[in-house]
């Protein structure tokens, strides 16, 4: 049974967020076995059942201290939108609830996490012609020519977006020629009634710590066999899924247009701007209670005066 002097009713998602390398499943796993409750990632690169090592996964005994979903759920072959997600997750949480008052929704995807707590907004049409012709400009100058277009049309998301995933910068760009508004504009709508509450923790440490962190964690990757993970998707980096850090570098070096000590230091600079960006979305929403990730016993305090508002 789960602790009776906290949570009663309305139902609950405590939703562990912070940068990567903070200490998120360790905590969602605490806070899982504390409540006796179950886990839902919101980490859209742990989908996927291929990228192990390079997305940082819990290990297999984590996976097994209490059930989680939506990890290894997917291959990268498959086509999976935030709608979807939304859409799977609603469904799943209504289950979960018939007995369970807490659920824990760990990750650091923060338009997944946004889609399940408040709903997506409606984005506008966007013509095939136009998104042709971003698609168009990154193949012909690269990643720089959107990073630098979206930081000018749109400089609000592009402090918040993965600036290493074209995918993500594609999109933004499209959304912003079709309609002549910022994509931040379109994510700042009401939000969707939901039949849960969620209560948001962000994992804070000091900025020094917190790389020191990430460098050692990318370290970490390369020793459990980072490259060999990634060569073995090297045919399919054209993907969706392997638009991302920890991934993209490699698949740089091995085309040879970088060496592998240069992509090792690329993947830790682009892992530590995106936990800066992780910070800078966080404070923008202004509703998560930031803890050092060794304060348990503080944040169960917290949950608790929480649960009686």
């Amino acid at each position: 049974m789960e602790p009776t002097h906290i949570f009663s009713e309305p139902k609950y998602l405590i939703v562990v967020g912070g940068p990567t390398g903070s200490g998120k499943t360790a905590l969602a796993i605490r806070l899982a076995q504390y409540f006796h409750t179950e886990v839902l990632s919101a980490d859209s690169r742990q989908f996927f059942r291929e990228m192990s090592i390079g997305t940082a996964k819990a290990s297999p005994e984590e996976l097994q201290a209490v059930p989680h979903h939506f990890i290894n759920s997917l291959s990268v072959e498959q086509t999976y939108s935030v709608g979807d997600f939304e859409r799977e997750a609603l469904a799943l949480l209504a289950r979960l609830y018939q007995k369970h008052r807490v659920i824990i929704l760990a990750g650091g995807s923060s338009l997944y996490i946004k889609a399940l707590c408040e709903g997506l907004d409606e984005f506008p049409d966007v013509p095939d012609s136009i998104r042709a012709a971003v698609e168009e400009l990154y193949q012909k100058e690269g990643i720089a020519a959107l990073q630098q277009e979206l930081a000018q049309v749109d400089p609000l998301y592009f402090e918040q977006v993965d600036q290493a995933n074209p995918q993500r910068l594609i999109r933004a760009i499209s959304v912003y020629r079709a309609s002549g508004f910022p994509f931040s504009s379109f994510r700042a709508q009401q939000s969707e009634p939901r039949f849960f509450t969620p209560i948001y923790l962000w994992l804070e440490l000091p900025r020094e710590e917190l790389y020191q962190r990430i460098n050692q964690r990318v370290d970490q990757m390369f020793s459990a066999g980072l490259d060999a993970e990634a060569r073995s998707l090297y045919p399919q980096r054209h993907l969706n899924a392997l638009q991302t850090v920890g991934y993209q570098e490699l698949f740089d070096y091995f085309a040879g247009s970088i060496n592998q000590e240069e992509a090792v230091e690329l993947i830790k600079r682009n892992s530590r701007r995106y936990a800066k960006r992780q910070g800078t979305w966080m404070r923008r929403d202004g509703f998560w209670k930031t803890f050092a990730p060794d304060q348990f016993d503080e944040i169960i305090q917290y949950l608790e005066v929480k649960s009686e508002e």
